[in-house]
């Protein structure tokens, strides 16, 4: 039997990649974000499923963990989330903070809280939480988003102990600089800065290359956990450390 998953912030980037990557290795996909039109394109690609959800909205989380319950989820790939400016701490604007935490932290908090029974009722499961190397260090003018980074890492860190014994694996993943259509867009507020970010670098990594460690961590044997794993490009030795030409 085809196992299943469940893709969060599958509309852009690395979303959209694990989806593809899922399908490609024969895997039954649900997709998930917000944007009807960019999930009804990925379904006609790939042939997922698709549900549109937004994970900081309690009545939206409800409806996609029934569809999951209805799919019967062998997997959730939590990787919905977001940055939003790059101000110094001093500077940050509450609204940009709160705005990170909701999307990286309560909203992983509450898919994860609903698939749970889920995979305890199924008699297994795996997460895979997409986090960033944001988790494990900082960066001037990232103040906002580490945090909210560090706190979501701290997700499956506190699972695992929580849970330890019952057949449920937690992964976390966090990659460096990952070249997509969106994110920096949306960081930074034009393409022009965006592209910005990349310069000096001939190869940032792309959303297929993480899903292609998405895929392989779930693919182990179900007795094996990957805890962590940081993936950056060869051209990035951390977050302040990129190669400059």
């Amino acid at each position: 039997m085809s196992k299943r998953v469940l893709v969060t912030g599958a509309s852009t980037g690395i979303g959209a990649a694990t989806v593809r990557r899922a399908r490609s290795a024969g895997w039954e996909v649900l997709a998930t974000a917000r944007r009807e039109d960019r999930l009804k394109a990925l379904a006609e690609e790939t042939g997922c499923e698709w549900i549109t959800a937004d994970l900081t909205v309690d009545e939206d989380v409800a409806k996609l963990a029934e569809r999951a319950r209805e799919f019967g989820i062998d997997a959730l790939v939590n990787n919905a989330g977001g940055a939003r400016g790059v101000d110094k701490v001093e500077d940050g604007k509450i609204e940009d903070w709160q705005a990170m935490y909701d999307m990286n932290v309560l909203g992983t908090l509450r898919i994860t809280q609903a698939i749970l029974p889920i995979f305890r009722e199924r008699g297994k499961g795996s997460f895979v939480f997409l986090t960033s190397t944001a988790a494990h260090d900082t960066y001037p003018g990232g103040g906002g988003y580490t945090a909210a980074k560090h706190a979501e890492r701290m997700l499956p860190n506190t699972m695992r102990l929580e849970l330890v014994g019952e057949p449920i694996r937690l992964i976390e993943i966090g990659p460096g600089m990952v070249k997509t259509e969106e994110f920096s867009l949306n960081r930074l507020g034009s393409e022009e800065k965006a592209e910005e970010v990349y310069e000096g670098v001939d190869e940032p990594l792309l959303g297929e290359d993480i899903a292609e460690a998405i895929m392989w961590t779930l693919e182990l044997p179900d007795h094996v956990n990957i805890d962590s794993m940081l993936i950056r490009p060869v051209a990035q030795a951390s977050n302040t450390v990129v190669a400059r030409k």
